[in-house]
């Protein structure tokens, strides 16, 4: 397994030269400063291509190559986005990208309540937390039907929530349903919610889906022939969000899409958290599923609660059995050598660490310390080496 590290680049508080201590190996980025939709210039990403080979990293897998709000909705003549992104994926493979990860998330990408959630012996996590959501969605962005997505507990927890909160309080609150947001572009306040969820009134999960089934069908054939993987991410949380379907957020939902369009370049980014945070998820179950088709690995922990919600846990050590899930990935990793392939290896990274010690008022994006995120790797890297080497011996 290669060791990988998500860097944002020029936005990011976090240098190439101190992801070099680390001990990452390969770089997972994307060029977040290029709107939705445009073309990624070939000579853009060899830039930022060279200047991650001269700090000793390699980089085959983007994260992500976004899809235009307008191919998720189905929207209007769609063919210009399309070629765009045919024509982005044609320049990445030219610098040698071998893995695009992408979501079909509608208007929103990964989701948290709260960036700062203390944790027992001192640091803070990412959290969802389902009366915090149900405040947001029912009465600050009073979104019409929200009351049928909650319990009635839930909503009247909320409101007492709510009661209570400052001005401080829900601004907060927006900012961390908008950070999951890359790049800089397309916040919203709750007034400017509201005014982009009406484009999606009356959108269900079967029109998404065959929506996400015609953007395969326009890319698939591309990524085979320029020797591309497409990797899509879970939804994160498994769950339908603010009306909003999700439809990557089990095993029958990767099955349908995996099956959708029948190729090798369409595959999977396993993400053991987002997937984790689904009770009805067996992640190691899934691991060995959908094997021969994970392209990517996100490798997180999270503790659920009854009520829906959820936080970030130390990587070894939430409710998923993350030695399972890394046992699952280096079993497919042998079979892929015995096969002969090339691209046997899969690139992973640790993701969503605590912010710990020195990451306090650093600045770095929500859920991407650097002493948090080095824990997990070692963590995870101590995992892989008991793993390989009860193997050999074996």
């Amino acid at each position: 397994m290669i060791e990988g590290w998500r860097w944002y680049g020029g936005y990011d508080r976090i240098s190439l030269s101190e992801i070099a201590q680390t001990g990452a190996a390969s770089i997972v980025t994307a060029l977040h400063e290029i709107p939705y939709g445009h073309v990624w210039p070939r000579q853009t990403i060899a830039d930022t291509r060279m200047q991650i080979l001269a700090a000793g990293f390699d980089w085959t897998v983007v994260e992500s190559l976004p899809v235009h709000e307008a191919i998720k909705r189905g929207e209007g003549g769609l063919e210009e986005l399309f070629a765009n992104y045919r024509q982005s994926m044609a320049n990445l493979a030219a610098e040698g990208v071998k893995v695009i990860c992408y979501n079909f998330m509608p208007l929103l990408d990964w989701t948290r309540t709260d960036l700062t959630a203390p944790v027992g012996r001192g640091g803070s996590c990412l959290r969802f937390s389902i009366t915090k959501m149900a405040a947001f969605d029912v009465f600050m962005v009073d979104r019409p039907g929200a009351e049928e997505d909650y319990s009635a507990e839930d909503i009247a927890t909320a409101r007492c929530w709510l009661d209570k909160a400052s001005p401080a309080d829900r601004e907060e609150l927006t900012a961390a349903i908008m950070a999951g947001l890359p790049g800089a572009y397309d916040r919203y306040d709750a007034a400017g919610l509201r005014a982009a969820l009406a484009a999606y009134r009356g959108f269900d999960r079967t029109t998404l889906r065959m929506n996400h089934k015609r953007f395969l069908e326009e890319v698939v054939p591309t990524a085979e022939e320029l020797g591309l993987k497409l990797a899509v991410h879970p939804d994160d949380p498994p769950r339908n969000l603010l009306g909003l379907p999700r439809i990557v957020s089990n095993a029958e939902d990767i099955g349908w899409l995996l099956s959708a369009v029948e190729s090798p370049a369409n595959g999977l980014t396993l993400c053991a958290g987002s997937l984790g945070a689904n009770p009805e998820n067996d992640v190691p179950a899934i691991a060995r599923q959908f094997s021969g088709k994970i392209h990517f690995a996100h490798l997180r922990n999270v503790a659920k609660e009854p009520d829906g919600s959820f936080e970030e846990a130390p990587h070894l050590a939430g409710d998923t059995d993350i030695p399972a899930v890394i046992e699952v990935l280096l079993a497919e990793e042998a079979a892929r050598r015995r096969q002969g392939r090339a691209d046997a290896s899969i690139v992973f990274r640790p993701d969503h660490g605590h912010e710990l010690l020195d990451d306090a008022g650093r600045g770095t994006h929500p859920g991407y310390p650097l002493v948090g995120r080095l824990r997990g790797l070692a963590e995870l890297r101590g995992v892989i080496a008991g793993l390989t080497h009860a193997g050999a011996a074996a």
